[in-house]
């Protein structure tokens, strides 16, 4: 797995295997699990990830700059829906990546997460 932090667009570009996106899926679906990342030398990359459940309102996705790793919290309801999008990424057979980008009124995701780019195990765009 690998998550690199992009300070210019405030987002998080995350990009893993299917068997990590997998277990990453099932962690949020549980509400628990931490896992690590590969680290570049003098980039911005972060540590790894953290899951934690929470009484919500939906999912907060966001930086901890102390630790340097990405946390996920939130209430079952929401990450149960980030969790099939991690797996729907994870299962997809003809690459691409997926945008979790908040705005007013999103169906799972808090006033103030981060953007997270979720690429394809598979790489580049899809072929369909």
């Amino acid at each position: 797995m690998r998550l690199v932090s992009d300070p210019g667009y405030g987002e998080v570009d995350l990009s893993a295997s299917a068997e990590e996106l997998t277990g990453l899926a099932s962690a949020v679906a549980r509400g628990e699990g931490l896992f690590s990342s590969i680290l570049s030398p003098g980039g911005n990359t972060l540590a790894g990830v953290e899951v934690r459940g929470t009484s919500g309102p939906g999912v907060l996705i966001h930086r901890d700059a102390e630790r340097q790793i990405l946390v996920i919290s939130g209430d079952s309801a929401g990450r149960a829906v980030l969790a099939e999008n991690l797996r729907d990424m994870a299962t997809a057979e003809d690459g691409g990546h997926l945008h979790i980008d908040y705005f007013p009124g999103h169906c799972y995701l808090a006033e103030g997460s981060l953007p997270l780019v979720v690429n394809s195990p598979h790489g580049g765009m899809p072929t369909r």
